[in-house]
């Protein structure tokens, strides 16, 4: 016996003892009513109260013989051995009676229970079975609540401990974006990620190709949650290995998407938005492979999207891409974001949009790079009531000014250079 049952026993036992008062009240009432006198109250007591706690001990003790694995088959050799036990429970009963009495007691009731054994052998068989069919009952109850019991505990163990490793990929996740992002002469550049879950598939990065030249991706990978990071973890490494200052964006393009079409299901894609930033050249030269067209604003309110119609990773493995380029002028300002920002809803139902974006961006067109990814953060943050339905990344390139060479050109030369048409290489 466990010791933690044993107070469980004794509350067991003092509930039981007013149902033995109550049957020997009516047991006493039952006898006056048949032999119209009272029988003893004390013998009815003491012999009711014995009667049915040696029943309940008898019950709560028999033992399952070994090999029967039924619950039915439980209960039908439980209740056997109860009849082959009752005999001996109330001749038990009855000699306790006989020695705890001070004196013999007499009257018709005494002599029932000396020369009778019909009633009390029915009476005992009936609370026996009534109490192993309760018992049986009460038993498969308190299995069925510490089985759940036990089955809570092992899911908020699980919970604890998958939350403990989420927590641990969105470090190892947030460790793979750039920790200081390069910056070069003429430009300034800022990036944010924040992810809808504790971890994601939105990604950038900002990588430095030479003194001049930047690499600049962003990309969303399809879905959510661990798988969507696992493979956004991928396309990182890929990227980090094909950046080169020889490699086009289109070249890079191409081996991204040749490696996630092999190794990736089927289901599984990437948009991304790859670019060289050249500070010498002023200039950007990017191939969109399937990624939302960033966004390229001037102080006089010029809109430009930066369109170039390339494929998404990892669904067309014959894919060609191609390259475009823009001038970037002073005051000119770049976007590169995911639909994390301008899918972000507010409680009924509308968008961001981007034209809430480009508002976000025009109005105050001297910001810094940080102060703009701040400000558009804080105005989706502020639309949707800081319930982002997706991840949310923003790389900013502000163009802060034209390197020595250009420096002399006039504002109209610059302009007619950058918006006389993006164009494709």
């Amino acid at each position: 016996m466990k010791s933690d049952s044993i107070p469980d026993r004794l509350r067991s036992f003092a509930a039981r003892q007013p149902l033995y008062l109550v049957t020997a009240s009516g047991v006493a009432a039952i006898w006056w009513a048949i032999t119209d006198s009272a029988p003893s109250l004390a013998v009815t007591l003491i012999y009711s109260f014995t009667l049915g706690n040696l029943a309940a001990f008898t019950v709560e003790n028999i033992p399952t013989p070994p090999g029967i694995t039924s619950s039915s088959g439980r209960v039908l050799i439980r209740l056997l051995l109860l009849l082959i036990a009752t005999p001996v429970i109330v001749a038990a009963a009855t000699v306790i009676v006989f020695f705890v009495t001070i004196a013999p007691p007499r009257g018709d009731f005494w002599e029932f229970l000396v020369s009778g054994w019909k009633f009390p052998s029915v009476a005992t068989v009936i609370f026996g079975v009534g109490y192993l069919i309760h018992k049986t009952s009460s038993d498969g109850l308190q299995k069925q609540n510490l089985d759940l019991q036990n089955t809570i505990r092992l899911e908020r163990d699980v919970r604890t401990s998958e939350a403990a490793e989420l927590e641990q990929a969105r470090e190892i996740q947030q460790n793979l974006l750039p920790k200081q992002i390069p910056q070069v002469n003429g430009f300034e550049i800022a990036g944010t990620w924040e992810p809808a879950r504790v971890v994601g598939g939105d990604y950038y990065d900002v990588i430095r190709l030479s003194d001049n030249k930047l690499a600049i991706c962003i990309a969303d990978v399809a879905g959510k949650g661990i798988s969507a990071a696992l493979l956004m973890a991928n396309v990182q490494a890929a990227v980090r290995a094909f950046a080169t200052d020889s490699a086009s964006p289109s070249e890079v393009c191409r081996r991204l998407n040749s490696v996630l079409c092999t190794n990736t299901a089927t289901s599984k894609f990437v948009t991304l938005f790859y670019g060289v930033l050249d500070a010498g050249q002023q200039n950007l030269r990017y191939t969109n492979a399937g990624h939302l067209p960033p966004i390229v604003t001037c102080t006089d309110g010029t809109v430009v999207r930066l369109e170039n119609s390339g494929a998404l990773l990892g669904v067309f493995p014959e894919w060609t891409y191609h390259d475009s380029t823009v001038r970037l002028g002073a005051g000119d300002t770049l976007l590169l974001f995911t639909d994390g920002i301008t899918e972000a809803s507010c409680d009924q139902g509308e968008e961001f949009g981007e034209s809430r974006l480009v508002s976000t961006m025009l109005e105050q067109p001297r910001s810094s790079a940080g102060d703009l990814q701040k400000r558009v953060l804080q105005h989706v943050k502020e639309f949707c009531n800081s319930r982002l339905s997706d991840d949310a990344t923003l790389v900013v390139i502000s163009a802060t000014h034209l390197v020595a060479e250009r420096a002399t050109q006039t504002l109209g030369t610059q302009k007619e250079l950058l918006y006389s048409g993006v164009h494709n290489d």
